[in-house]
């Protein structure tokens, strides 16, 4: 694979094997393992940048399962479970706050933290919340919301997109992500069982195979969003929708973003299906090999639909940047597409910069100094050198423009040109 395969330098590629829900790992290849742990009586409990929307939000997580589809990787799998999540604008914040996390995933963390020479306890993921409401009623001051569906990066998690995810659904979004199973190390799914990762490796046949999966698993939730959108619910555990939902979701307005390999998914979903209306991909590979030319249809394709590029640091190998006029799948795709097209550039960012390591990686790499260990090159080579409260601002303000020009047709001027409220984004022409 090149260097910069799907936006991974090959340290980032090792890191994205495990859960990046926290992505606290991608710390793990710079601090030696056998670093001693000190003991600290007060674990991080992590919690995403307060969302900046009108709306306070609500969460609910649903089992959906396509009984007409296995897995190419599971022997025998007859069935194919896709765990999401809906964040949308709530109404009732009396309850508990949803968890950030599910309790499988949190264990994987806690012992990648122990990876790093951290106790095991550093961070209480299992502890740590959101700022969501967990199945809060729907706001109906909202009222119609376009939704946005989002695919997180290979062997990530849907959980890693939190503080986007929120701040969409404060502005008026219904907000779905997605697990892509067997891409991640553990999900966990009602009844407590886990599913875990099954993937044959990080090569081009294996992610053409993992997305040709993935566009499936959008389709399939869309079907059964529009199923909400007419009063069933598809819920496999038979849990109660959150009061309102139904009604407010508009499927005649749908976007798609995603981060990595979840990026080349939404050019690809958005190839596949009409009712995808605007696609942003976050520092992800239009391609499934750039070295070896092994392009997606998109690639060569392109699409006839609004799309934003957003980029961070350089190509890997090179002190190139990633943006279309350096890299060729992302050159080639562009050409290709005749919908308007907004390609920007965070030249101080990295490729998880664009997932909520940006705002969790500081927090986690300052435990390293209790340990005598040097952190600023562990957490800069994952989210750069960019300010992270900027950074975070910066993401969220210009994902929400794109979807609130190309969903509901409002001006949003930030994506006319450079802004001086967010310095740290470059546009490319």
């Amino acid at each position: 694979m090149s260097a910069r395969k799907h936006g991974f330098s090959p340290a980032r590629r090792r890191a994205a094997a495990y859960p990046a829900a926290a992505a606290v790992v991608a710390v793990c290849c710079a601090v030696p393992a056998a670093v001693a742990a000190v003991a600290d009586p007060d674990p991080i409990r992590l919690h995403p940048p307060e969302p900046t929307g009108p709306y306070s939000v609500g969460r609910a997580d649903l089992h959906l399962v396509d009984e007409s589809r296995g897995h190419p990787w599971v022997e025998g799998a007859e069935k194919r479970d896709v765990p999401v999540s809906v964040w949308y604008p709530a109404e009732d914040t009396s309850g508990e706050r949803a968890p950030y996390m599910p309790d499988a995933v949190a264990e994987v963390m806690a012992g990648q933290v122990e990876q790093l020479g951290l106790p095991r306890d550093a961070v209480d993921f299992a502890g740590s919340d959101t700022d969501a409401f967990a199945r809060a009623d729907a706001a109906p001051g909202a009222g119609k919301l376009p939704v946005v569906l989002y695919s997180h990066g290979f062997r990530q998690s849907r959980h890693q997109a939190t503080a986007q995810l929120e701040e969409l659904a404060s502005s008026g979004y219904a907000a779905v992500a997605m697990d892509h199973p067997y891409e991640t190390s553990a999900v966990e799914l009602p009844g407590g069982r886990i599913v875990r990762d099954a993937a044959p490796g990080s090569g081009a046949e294996a992610l053409r195979t993992a997305v040709g999966v993935r566009v499936a698993d959008t389709r399939f939730v869309l079907d059964a969003l529009e199923d909400i959108a007419e009063g069933r619910n598809p819920d496999a555990a038979g849990r109660a929708l959150p009061r309102g939902l139904s009604g407010a979701l508009d499927l005649s307005a749908v976007g798609m973003y995603g981060h990595s390999l979840g990026g080349l998914t939404v050019a690809e979903a958005v190839l596949a299906d009409d009712r995808i209306d605007a696609g942003a991909d976050l520092d992800g590979t239009i391609a499934y090999h750039v070295g070896e030319e092994e392009w997606a249809e998109s690639t060569v394709e392109g699409v006839d639909r609004p799309f934003l590029l957003m980029g961070g640091g350089v190509i890997g190998g090179s002190a190139d940047p990633h943006t279309s006029g350096h890299a060729p799948d992302w050159r080639m795709f562009r050409r290709a597409s005749t919908g308007p097209f907004t390609e920007l550039y965070l030249p101080d960012a990295e490729h998880m910069s664009f997932t909520d390591s940006q705002w969790i990686l500081p927090q986690v790499g300052r435990r390293l100094e209790l340990n005598g260990r040097k952190w600023e090159d562990a957490v800069t080579g994952s989210v750069g050198t960019v300010d992270p409260q900027r950074s975070v601002a910066a993401q969220r303000a210009y994902i929400t423009a794109f979807f609130d020009r190309h969903l509901r047709g409002e001006g949003a001027p930030l994506l006319d040109g450079p802004s001086a409220e967010y310095p740290a984004v470059e546009f490319v022409g």
